[in-house]
């Protein structure tokens, strides 16, 4: 009866008030990433690959940048992740747009976007409001159910 090891040897494994802060943290990061790109007067970002020589990209879209990104922190990689899944589902309605033949339509509403820029700024704004009441050492669990309640009250109007 040995021990079950859950974490590679060499993982840091941390928790409690200071790490949820430092997840905050990261997930800000990212998000201020592609802060710029949104809207109609979105910026362009350059991204210089450093493993790959000469490799540079320009884009103010918020996928692209951030698959290009190389995030490592658990906390932010997930924001990114659900970047990802924003853009996958966007492209999977526009292919069912077009292969519906509104090709008017799918031109108009890949020309609004994906949604990922705004869905990494909305979860980072989340979270950065939600970081005083972890310093106020509310208990995580009293948010994430404030926030399920306020998601309900919202799709409710």
């Amino acid at each position: 009866n040995g021990p079950i090891i859950l974490l590679k040897e060499g993982t840091e494994n941390s928790q409690g008030k200071q790490q949820i802060i430092s997840n905050i943290n990261a997930c800000q990061g990212v998000a201020e990433a592609v802060r710029t790109t949104l809207g109609p007067r979105g910026m362009d970002k350059l991204i210089v690959d450093s493993a790959e020589v000469c490799k540079t990209t320009i884009s103010n879209d918020g996928a692209t940048i951030l698959k290009e990104l190389d995030v490592v922190h658990p906390a932010a990689r997930t924001l990114v992740d659900i970047a990802k899944a924003q853009d996958a589902e966007a492209t999977s309605n526009v292919r069912t747009i077009i292969i519906r033949k509104f090709s008017l339509v799918a031109k108009v509403y890949a020309g609004l976007g994906d949604g990922t820029t705004t869905v990494t700024l909305l979860a980072a704004e989340i979270l950065k409001q939600c970081k005083p009441l972890i310093d106020d050492s509310i208990h995580p669990q009293i948010i994430i159910r404030s926030l399920r309640t306020s998601l309900k009250m919202a799709i409710a109007k």
